[in-house]
């Protein structure tokens, strides 16, 4: 599904990624290690649009997507990408559902349209009780399955998680991976994650780490 080569990318003439080179399958699950600086969330951006590259291509499906301009990428993430982050940027003055269905307006999708995906989402998760509520009503747990739920909205193909457990107690954080699991297979999603807990690395198909800018 992605194919990242020889991706260069440096900030204050600092280089960041030094010719980074991997290949994530379609339905993998994929942790990425190592240490703070190392170039983790520099390469996640990268892949997700939200940060350019000096030089190198990152190949999706066949489509080289670095060569896209701003209404394309910004199309490409919409559709084609889910976001989770380590804190869940929940939308306060929002419902929990709102927040889901903030991807789907964004698609040009009305209220009415993505409400009944949103509510499956929700009933999928076992979070339908918190529909109603405000970010400040739930739980961390729950506030997590939000966003979940919403970087699924638009069915994207591949997810970018960033320290999704960072948050989370040891047994919420396992349970959060085997829901990853159970999402790749009901709905054929792709995840790359960002994780510093070895332990929970282990549980995905595969490790890629990360040093000083440089696959290891």
């Amino acid at each position: 599904m992605i194919q990242v080569k020889k991706v260069f990318k440096s900030f204050n003439q600092e280089p960041i990624l030094k010719n980074i080179n991997i290949q994530i399958e379609s339905n993998e699950i994929v942790a990425l290690q190592g240490p703070s600086g190392a170039g983790k969330t520099t390469l996640l951006k990268s892949i997700g649009l939200l940060d350019t590259i000096d030089s190198g291509s990152i190949i999706f499906e066949q489509k080289n997507i670095t060569l896209f301009n701003h209404q394309e990428k910004c199309f490409f993430r919409n559709q084609q990408i889910g976001f989770i982050f380590q804190f869940h940027n929940l939308l306060p003055e929002f419902s929990g559902l709102e927040n889901i269905l903030i991807p789907s307006l964004i698609s040009g999708k009305s209220f009415q349209q993505g409400e009944k995906n949103g509510m499956a989402l929700m009933e999928s998760l076992n979070i339908s009780d918190q529909a109603h509520k405000k970010p400040s009503e739930m739980s961390g747990g729950e506030q997590q399955r939000v966003a979940i739920a919403r970087s699924l909205i638009n069915s994207p193909k591949l997810i970018l998680a960033d320290e999704p457990t960072g948050n989370l107690d040891s047994f919420q954080s396992t349970e959060l991976f085997k829901l990853f699991n159970k999402i790749r297979n009901k709905f054929s999603t792709t995840f790359l994650i960002i994780t510093h807990n070895k332990n929970l690395a282990k549980l995905a198909d595969r490790i890629i780490n990360i040093k000083d800018g440089q696959i290891i």
